[in-house]
């Protein structure tokens, strides 16, 4: 894991929140190559689950809603952490984190578990408190609790807010899904293991719905889908990618059946993504709290319902903290340690790297500038480089993912061929300009 922190700061793609600050906890910021990188990602997803797709629609909502929201969909009531302080060096914890307890634990079932506190290694704890993990902030000029709202904690409220303005205006076939990428904020009591958890994060998230006699066909075809995916356009093995199924007593308090994808992490196996079968839990609920009508009326049938929900749920750190741990590399070459991120071509931040063999022989470098101008032009992501020797230049290029280099030589002057360097086998060919 320390090595793959190191390699995304020192080749830009991620970098520590407010650095020249001294940092913030939880917050991550992404460079010039994390931020492509993290954008192809999501386009992928995009084009995977929304573009490619007659029975999936994107939308975009507000970050702040109103707080009535979060009181329909429970996050008021139940969105708590387990949170434990040493009373020796006032630390807090989460105490599932540092306990082998629920996320429901007691103070007897802590205080039973005997845990020495991580930072000091006293036995000392207050009591275990239940911690909403919602940011509060105030709407308006005011203040006061009226004015009090939640920065959200999940895309997904958004999406079942809107489920009615969508079905009045473009009136889809059941079953039919809703689609949004957006920022989630959520208070971590302690944000750990790079971006794997953090405050400030980004979700991918559909909501499918469907008539309550077919979840179960339903949730299969959506998972088969993810696992699609993450597998075929992520490019992540198989063998690292695994599923849970959550027992009942660990489920979300909205969820009838959930399996957690999980993934092979340098800090273990943990959660990449989640797919949850919600029931009309979200729906129903608005329709109290708001009065509003959610049911469906089906086409055919005439029959009216409120439908049922199948939820698959990314979290776009976690995508590229996997995509990252599955690229990463080292071998040797030539008796030297080669560090090799091998990222899925489609989603490397750069196609291609051109360079002229020598900086300081004109006529190399303006052939050189020609053929980077005509890559530019057809695959956009194409980088120029001729700092140092061209041995640093491949050194430099495999770290942050580049799958070819293109050295314009004295050789491609007199026949226009130019060499062509493969990032994971090393192995180099002669091309034609024209055949690029």
């Amino acid at each position: 894991m320390e090595d793959i922190v190191s390699l995304c700061k020192r080749r830009g793609f991620i970098f520590p929140g407010s650095d020249v600050y001294g940092g913030m906890a939880g917050t991550w910021d992404y460079g010039p190559l994390g931020v492509t990188l993290k954008r192809k990602i999501k386009q992928a997803w995009w084009d995977y689950f929304v573009e490619n797709r007659d029975d999936i629609y994107g939308i975009d909502a507000a970050i702040i809603m109103n707080p009535r929201t979060w009181v329909a969909s429970g996050h008021a009531a139940t969105f708590s952490d387990p949170l434990v302080e040493c009373k020796e060096c006032h630390q807090r914890f989460r105490a599932d984190k540092i306990a082998d307890v629920s996320e429901k634990v007691t103070p007897d079932e802590f205080r039973a578990a005997h845990v020495k506190c991580p930072n000091c290694g006293k036995e000392n704890w207050d009591d275990v408190k239940q911690f909403n993990m919602m940011f509060t902030t105030h709407v308006g000029s005011v203040e006061d609790d009226s004015s009090k709202a939640y920065l959200r904690p999940e895309t997904a409220q958004g999406i079942f807010t809107n489920y009615k303005n969508v079905v009045d205006t473009i009136y889809p076939d059941l079953p039919f899904g809703l689609a949004q990428q957006g920022k989630a904020f959520r208070n971590e009591i302690s944000p750990r293991d790079f971006v794997f958890r953090s405050r400030e994060f980004e979700q991918m998230e559909i909501e499918y719905f469907v008539d309550p006699t077919t979840w179960e066909e339903n949730f299969e075809k959506l998972h088969k889908a993810c696992y699609d995916f993450l597998e075929n356009k992520m490019g992540l093995p198989s063998s690292m990618i695994h599923d849970l199924e959550v027992a009942p007593e660990d489920r979300a308090h909205y969820s009838k059946r959930t399996i957690d994808v999980e993934f092979d992490y340098p800090i273990g196996r943990e959660e990449l993504m989640g797919i949850a079968y919600r029931t009309d839990f979200d729906l129903g609920n608005i329709q109290r709290e708001s009065g509003k009508n959610m049911e469906y009326r089906d086409k055919n049938t005439g029959e009216t319902f409120v439908p049922h929900v199948i939820e698959p749920s990314f979290g776009v750190e976690r995508l590229v903290m996997a995509v990252l741990t599955s690229a990463y590399t080292e071998d040797d070459v030539n008796g030297e340690k080669r560090i090799v991120l091998k990222l899925p071509e489609n989603l490397a931040p750069y196609r291609f790297c051109v360079s002229p063999l020598l900086k300081n022989k004109p006529e190399l470098v303006a052939k050189a500038k020609e053929v980077y101008k005509k890559l530019r032009e057809k695959y956009t992501n194409v980088t120029w480089d001729d700092s140092g020797n061209i041995g640093k230049r491949y050194r430099k290029q495999d770290e942050i993912g580049t799958p070819k280099c293109i050295v314009i030589d004295f050789d491609t002057l007199e026949d226009n061929t130019v060499t062509v360097r493969d990032r994971d086998t090393t192995g180099q060919v002669r091309v034609d300009i024209n055949m690029l």
